[in-house]
């Protein structure tokens, strides 16, 4: 009996020669680390190291997350990578009336550069790779964490991270816009061009389909609209003067892994073929660093449950090795208990010994893309491939990314998916252990890690003081100067640096660009 995947694709009972008739695997499959990177970006892949394992974390202060990531670091994480506080994605201050609530609650809360100055004392950035899940206020979070650097006596050059920086997304699926699709463009432009001279070895975005994912998109519209918004950036660059080759090798992408293990395998193996094709046929680029999709992987946030939350150990576990099968560059394995509320410790340092357990304890680094070959995988890989580029296709015939956006297109794609998926688990055709099927009559207790309250109120008492003790004609005159760029066309990080260097806060530098370019107020024309 045929089942379907995740996309809707039929996966047979049995593959076999039949099913890929005509195939020749030299010509379709190629080498490991050569175009068109379908067995992966790197010749070796994990057999010489492993991937960079890195632990989302961040929450409450500076100096409470500060805490979790040395004690990260001490367990043997590879890279930190940072969660905002709400109000910081959405670039307001601790102490504004849209923030109550709010501050500490999903992530840290940084306000200005005293902020980052707590966040890493005492982690040496010159050796700790930094991902910052961060998009619409990216330029300013980059800039703290640079100024910040420099304040350590590190050259700007010697950093290396990524900022997450891809606000197209946040209007296809969550939200944390600030301004609208020409200036945030222009925005990510400008961030491409000051690393490019600023700081060399930063992955200037990390072009994101986790959170479509999490929206409730299939692997194939996962993919799809994630290299649909990837191809926009390229255009914005180009149409901004740069050579693709240029800026190409720092683009970096972020996909979610789930657990059916074998499309997922596939979907990373068809995304990288696109993307090397489109990039090669479509962009003229001459650097093969320039033709390979690398990304982090995270898995799937989405398919946690409250209920019985130890089994979560055992999809993280699973949704790890999918990513590892696929040949993902660094990786973060959610915490058990985050369906319920912030990790715990205990939890965190679980999340990472299931990557330490899959990277030295399993044979899956001995050899390079261990499915190559496999009937059903290159199957499925051919038929998510042929799904995505049906999916961009249409992107390309409404004119792009951003009008498709426009049209609420993607949104409308990925919100039949998940009305789709929630059917299927409502009437048991989807089984989810725990939830709909193998239920326990009563859940044993569990104490989660609670927010405390009165950071608000102390991260209030930060910024009034900040405020109190700087030269307040220094940051009006760099808001004016940074004003003055953003209404014309010179880069606006320069002087956003010297604003953050004057103790602007986040809140200060958003609201002062918000009054030249306004904000996006979302359509569902499509």
């Amino acid at each position: 009996m045929t089942r379907e995947s995740e996309s809707g694709l039929p996966i047979e009972p049995v593959y076999g020669p039949g099913v890929l008739e005509g195939w020749d695997p030299a010509a379709e499959l190629g080498e490991p680390g050569r175009f068109p990177f379908t067995r992966g970006v790197y010749p070796s892949m994990y057999t010489g190291r492993p991937w960079t394992m890195r632990q989302y974390a961040g929450f409450g202060t500076a100096a409470e997350s500060n805490t979790r990531y040395k004690g990260l670091i001490a367990n043997g994480t590879m890279g930190l990578s940072v969660a905002f506080d709400l109000p910081t994605q959405m670039g307001h201050d601790s102490d504004a009336v849209i923030a109550h609530g709010e501050v500490g609650k999903v992530g840290v809360a940084i306000d200005s550069v005293e902020d980052m100055k707590v966040l890493f004392d005492g982690i040496p950035l010159d050796r700790v790779s930094t991902s910052m899940t961060i998009n619409a206020p990216a330029a300013l979070l980059l800039l703290m964490y640079q100024l910040v650097a420099e304040e350590q006596g590190i050259e700007a050059s010697a950093l290396t991270g990524t900022v997450q920086n891809d606000v197209l997304k946040e209007y296809i699926a969550r939200g944390t816009y600030i301004f609208p699709p020409k200036p945030s463009l222009r925005l990510i432009a400008d961030i491409f061009g000051y690393c490019r001279t600023e700081i060399p070895k930063w992955n200037t975005i990390s072009i994101s389909g986790y959170h479509m994912a999490e929206a409730g998109a299939s692997p194939a519209q996962e993919i799809a609209f994630t290299l649909a918004d990837g191809i926009e950036y390229v255009r914005t660059a180009v149409a901004a003067g740069m050579d693709v080759d240029d800026f190409a090798p720092r683009l970096s992408f972020f996909f979610v892994a789930r657990t059916t293990i074998l499309e997922e395998v596939a979907k990373f193996r068809a995304a990288r073929r696109i993307w090397a094709r489109v990039m090669r046929e479509e962009f003229g680029a001459k650097n093969p660093k320039s033709l390979m999709l690398r990304f982090h992987t995270q898995t799937a946030g989405v398919q946690l449950t409250a209920q019985q939350p130890e089994i979560n150990l055992v999809r993280v576990a699973v949704q790890g090795l999918a990513a590892v099968l696929g040949g993902t560059q660094s990786l973060h394995t959610n915490s058990f208990d985050e369906a319920i509320a912030l990790p715990t410790d205990k939890s965190a340092r679980l999340a990472l010994r299931t990557q330490q357990v899959l990277a030295y304890e399993t044979d899956v680094t001995a050899t390079v893309d261990p499915f190559a070959g496999s009937y059903v995988v290159e199957k499925l890989t051919d038929d998510v491939e042929a799904a995505a580029l049906a999916l961009m296709a249409k992107v390309e015939d409404l004119g792009g990314a951003v009008a498709a956006i426009e049209n609420g297109f993607q949104k409308s794609e990925i919100e039949r998916s998940a009305y789709r998926i929630a059917l299927q688990t409502d009437s048991g055709e989807r089984v989810v252990v725990g939830v709909n099927r193998y239920q326990l009559d009563e859940e044993e207790p569990y104490e989660p890690l609670r927010v405390d309250p009165a950071i608000e109120a102390q991260q209030a008492a930060r910024l009034a003081a900040l405020r109190a003790g700087r030269d307040q004609e220094a940051v009006d005159a760099a808001l004016a100067t940074l004003q003055k760029a953003a209404q014309g066309t010179d880069n606006v990080l320069y002087p956003m640096k010297e604003a953050l260097r004057a103790r602007a806060t986040v809140g200060e530098v958003c609201n002062a660009l918000r009054e030249i370019w306004g904000t996006y107020v979302p359509t569902d024309a499509f």
